[in-house]
Formats: C-alpha cells, structure tokens, sequence
C-alpha cells in the first residue's frame, strides 16, 4: 500500500493560498478540522474544503474531523456528497464524535452523552444515502424514503473513523476505509490496529483491510529542543493542558531527521497515511510545511 502524506489548512491562514501551496509541495491530502464552538474560533471543513477544492485540481480533501453527532444525518450525507462532486470526487469523510468540549453540544441541543449512539446511527445512514438511490428508514432521526441527495461519484465517499476507545475501535471496523489515530504512540496504534482487525473478524470478516491515517501534530525546526517546546506549548494551547509531559510520547517534534525516525516507528506497525497538523505560529507554518515536504516527506516515501 503506497505510503501518503496530507497536512491540515492551517488556522488563520488564507485557505486559498495555503490550499496551493500544499498542492504545489505534493502532499496528498488537505485536511481540516472543525467545531461547532471551542476555545478559539475555528472553521466549518465542508466550507473550508469546498473552497479549497475550487483553488485547486489534485490535492485530495478530508475533514479531520467532522463531528457527525452534531449533523441530523441526512444533512450530512447531502453536505458530503455535494462537496465530492464539486471536488471532482476527491472528498474524504473523516467522522469523530467529539465530547472533549461539551458546551458545543450544549449549543446544537445535542445531549453530550448521546454522541456515540448518534454516530453509529448516523453512519448508517450516510452510508445507505451515498450507496443506494431508494432509501427508506424509521428511526430516531430520520424518516423518509426515495430522497436524492446529488449528482453520484461512481463510488461512495470514503470514511474515516477517529478514536481510540472499544466503541471507536469497532466502529472502524464496520464503517471505516480507514483509522484515523491521534495522540497515540507507536506501540498503542498497533494495538489498536490489531483490535480493530478483531472486532471486522468477529463480524464475519476475513480481517480489516483499511488504511491507518496517522493525525499526527508536527512541530520541525533545525533546533530539536526549540520544536519540542513549541509543539508542547501550541498542543497545550489547543486543548487547555500543560502538554510538556505528554510531547515527547504523543508528538512528532524535532529536527527533520528525528523526526523521519520517530514516524518510521508508526509506519513499521501499519500507518500508511500521515496528516501532519503543523504546530506553530502561523507565521512559521509556511517555512515548516516546505521543510516537512523537502525534508521530511521525501525520506519516508
């Protein structure tokens, strides 16, 4: 399985120039992120990749991720699909559940603890909309039969599913083209790998054949020990944490060259895709994004 590499639109940026300058330096994907609400403002992914779609012709578009249990189904299988037509059928859906900031489910009128149940009935039935033109269902949700949803890809939108708990785990086996891990070691994504693969056998499969996308924050710099303490500090930031005792163990942080060797660990136990999130100023994101393309990248290709 070829080995691909993507990077997330970078906050603040002028999407339209940073989706050109990923393409221009050959990363495989663009990804973004999205919430509803959180601690800084952040950006919806289907708006964002349909833009970026239109400023470019090869780059591949995933959000990482959509938070489906805030969608009501239907809309998003509708938001999907349109935005894998007008990508020319380059759009993959990345679905995580979200819950780490409970007021943004506050905000939808979504209860919290709802969100798992959510997710897995709505996988369904996005992936009923993007694979059959007579759909009928009677559920929570949604009720309604025969709906056209857009203009059809030759093929259904990939999925791929985040987490790290059983419930994420088994939910990648049944719905995912991939496992989308974060904030897990080397040792961890080979087990979760392996647990994934158990749950696709115990359903009857001969095994699970999806790829592992590493969501991997990246902090690359000349001086080792300055990435280091800027990756904990941006990773921090994010999520309201003093991060310094988890960079070394979650991050990909250093210079170009530990940095090859700590991502070589995570392609020696199956991860066949990496999406770099760049952590740092957005001022330095640019000058990072090329030296992970010319000198990260090309050594692990």
């Amino acid at each position: 399985m070829t080995t691909e590499f993507g990077v997330t639109l970078q906050s603040g940026a002028d999407p339209a120039a940073f989706a050109r300058l990923a393409e221009d330096a050959e990363f495989d994907y663009l990804a973004c992120g999205e919430h509803l609400v959180f601690h800084g403002p952040t950006t919806n992914a289907f708006v964002s990749l349909a833009f970026a779609a239109g400023v470019t012709s090869r780059i591949k578009l995933v959000s990482a991720v959509t938070l489906l249990p805030l969608y009501q189904p239907t809309v998003a299988a509708k938001l999907a699909a349109s935005l894998d037509v007008v990508s020319g059928g380059r759009f993959t859906l990345g679905v995580g559940i979200g819950g780490e900031f409970p007021l943004e489910f506050e905000a939808a009128g979504v209860p919290v603890e709802s969100r798992g149940a959510r997710t897995d009935e709505a996988l369904e039935i996005v992936d009923r909309l993007l694979t059959s033109t007579d759909v009928s269902f009677d559920g929570r949700f949604t009720r309604f039969a025969g709906v056209t949803l857009a203009p059809r890809q030759k093929r259904r939108t990939p999925f791929w599913i985040a987490g790290r708990r059983p419930a994420a785990l088994r939910r990648a086996a049944r719905w995912g083209d991939a496992w989308l891990p974060y904030l897990r070691t080397p040792e961890q994504v080979a087990e979760g790998r392996a647990a994934i693969d158990g749950y696709a056998r115990a359903d009857g499969k001969s095994g699970w054949a999806g790829r592992t996308a590493l969501f991997a924050f990246t902090t690359v710099d000349r001086d080792g020990d300055r990435a280091r303490e800027m990756a904990a500090d941006r990773v921090g930031r994010t999520y309201r944490q003093d991060f310094s005792a988890f960079a070394a163990k979650y991050l990909v942080a250093g210079t170009p060259e530990e940095c090859v060797a700590r991502l070589r660990e995570y392609l020696a136990v199956g991860v066949t895709t990496v999406i770099f999130r760049i952590a740092c100023p957005r001022r330095e994101a640019d000058t990072m994004l090329r030296l992970i393309a010319e000198e990260v990248v090309p050594e692990l290709r």
